[in-house]
């Protein structure tokens, strides 16, 4: 169980797969006509922006104190 409460095996992916669904269901949104585009836009950045953010987090760790 605490295998599954951590994550398991998608444990440093769960960000990427949340971004990734809140994409999908920005797009499937607009397409089904419950949003604009305008709004689709805005939450599409958005979790864009998080992906990103995580991916920058994640890199500055890599270095072990060497300046680069």
């Amino acid at each position: 169980m605490r295998k599954f409460l951590r994550g398991g095996q998608l444990s440093g992916y769960r960000t990427y797969i949340i971004s990734a669904t809140g994409i999908l269901s920005a797009v499937a949104a607009y397409l089904v006509g419950d949003t604009d585009l305008f709004t689709m836009c805005q939450a599409i950045f958005t979790l864009g922006g998080i992906y990103f953010l995580r991916r920058s987090n994640e890199n500055k760790g890599n270095n072990n104190g060497k300046n680069s």
